[in-house]
């Protein structure tokens, strides 16, 4: 849900409905419910983020009443804590458009951003940390096929990119590259966890890179939100992002795949060490 959230609010923000109604928060157009198509996109957008924020202050509570470990407890309780603040700037952005200096901005917008994405990264590894010791196959298995997500999803998101002119950066093709970014940054958390748990002569030296990937891809992102002019340079900068970020994902799965036995045991239980 989260992830759609993202989504949603970025297609909210390309079509402009973002300011449709009218500058009210948490209203729209005099009411409660829209009037308008483009009010409609921004309402449905606010009301799928307060459904999203209830189940994020959910999974937090079920954490910290289940005893589940630390590193559990306080990735649910960050995404927790960065949801209001997520939903100030989303408030800012559309209600003091002109009444406060600055509220219609790029660093706005920016803090906009990486606040969701900081949920999102946050409820990725609260969600990995919570299926230790119930997986069914192997740490070297997963992360094989976490890396083959993440590559597919890298180069989807090379389709829905402002990068090649196969399609028109249009509001739709700007929700799908951030649909598809995000689960691939998902795919490399995961890789990058498990790669931890698989014997140091099979994975454990390869999670700088996947990390960096995950980074490389996390600037991608940025770079698609118009942050700074789209110029050549930025273009080229772009493209060298992305393809870094391809090729260490695929240097990491083929270097994998080379790799022989099936790597260590599962770790299980609690992993607060």
């Amino acid at each position: 849900m989260t992830l759609t959230l993202v989504m949603l609010g970025v297609y909210t923000a390309a079509t402009g409905s973002g300011l449709a109604c009218s500058q009210q928060w948490p209203l729209c157009d005099g009411g409660v419910l829209p009037q308008t198509v483009p009010s409609f996109i921004e309402w449905f957008h606010r009301l799928w983020a307060m459904v999203t924020g209830f189940l994020i202050l959910g999974v937090a509570v079920w954490a910290w009443r289940a005893d589940k470990p630390k590193r559990t407890r306080w990735a649910a309780a960050g995404a927790t804590v960065l949801t209001p603040l997520q939903a100030v700037f989303g408030a800012v952005t559309v209600t003091f458009n002109g009444r406060l200096p600055g509220g219609y901005s790029m660093p706005v917008h920016a803090a906009h951003f990486v606040t969701g994405f900081g949920i999102f990264a946050l409820l990725a590894y609260t969600a990995l940390l919570s299926y230790e010791g119930r997986y069914g196959r192997d740490p070297l298995t997963r992360t094989r096929a976490a890396l083959g997500v993440a590559l597919a999803c890298l180069l989807a998101s090379v389709v829905f990119s402002r990068l090649p002119p196969l399609l028109d950066y249009a509001p739709w093709a700007q929700a799908a590259f951030y649909g598809v970014s995000l689960a691939g940054f998902g795919a490399l958390t995961g890789a990058t966890r498990w790669l931890g748990d698989v014997a140091d002569d099979h994975g454990g030296r390869f999670r700088p890179a996947t990390a960096l990937a995950g980074a490389l891809l996390f600037v991608a992102m940025l770079l698609g939100r118009d942050l700074v002019y789209y110029s050549p340079t930025v273009r080229l900068v772009n493209a060298v992002v992305v393809a870094g970020a391809v090729a260490l994902v695929a240097g990491v799965g083929w270097a994998l795949r080379r790799e022989d036995g099936p790597g260590a045991t599962p770790v299980y239980g609690s992993t607060d060490d």
